[in-house]
């Protein structure tokens, strides 16, 4: 086996563990973590049979969304990527310009509420769930075009009420923090 070949052996075996662990780096991302080109990277994902960051996002949010019990495919703000009910869930969400305040590039704050809420009724395995205490904090401002990333997990259930943590994160610092206290009929 030549030095090349090995290179790429173990290139290839870093690249599917980073894909596995975190499957919604970008290419660049993913580049800068291997120190290669973006060429390199994509050309490793074709051999590799890895669809582009796009695709698996839709992929892993369909098999995700069909769980889902509390809430239609249209009332989830974001993109469910996994989820076990009653136990955890990871969405994610990319803000835009009409999510901004108007004069300024941050987004408002009820879009990301509403990200974590939805994120954290998704969770709960019953046909309606509602919130009915939420704790929350922003933690730092979001801007357009940041993607987020929500991870709800339930840490206590009782008969029909459920308390769920939900911590958003853009580039795995925290923005925002929620504790809901979800109520199901």
């Amino acid at each position: 086996m030549t030095k090349a070949s090995k290179n790429k052996r173990i290139r290839h075996d870093r690249l599917l563990k980073i894909i596995e662990t975190e499957p919604f780096l970008t290419d660049e991302e993913i580049s800068k973590r291997l120190d290669v080109s973006i060429p390199t990277v994509r050309l490793d994902r074709l051999e590799l049979g890895i669809r582009e960051l796009r695709e698996r996002i839709k992929e892993m949010a369909r098999r995700t969304q069909e769980k889902v019990r509390a809430l239609a495919g249209r009332d989830i703000v974001g993109e469910l990527l996994d989820l076990d009910l009653n136990e955890r869930g990871v969405a994610v969400f990319e803000t835009t310009k009409e999510m901004t305040f108007e004069r300024s590039d941050v987004v408002r704050g009820h879009f990301i509420y509403a990200f974590a809420e939805s994120t954290a009724i998704s969770v709960i395995n019953a046909d309606v769930a509602l919130v009915g205490v939420a704790n929350i904090k922003y933690k730092v401002p979001v801007n357009c075009g940041d993607k987020l990333v929500a991870k709800a997990d339930v840490k206590r259930i009782r008969t029909n009420n459920f308390v769920v943590w939900v911590i958003v994160f853009r580039d795995r610092k925290e923005v925002f923090r929620g504790k809901f206290i979800l109520i199901t009929v």
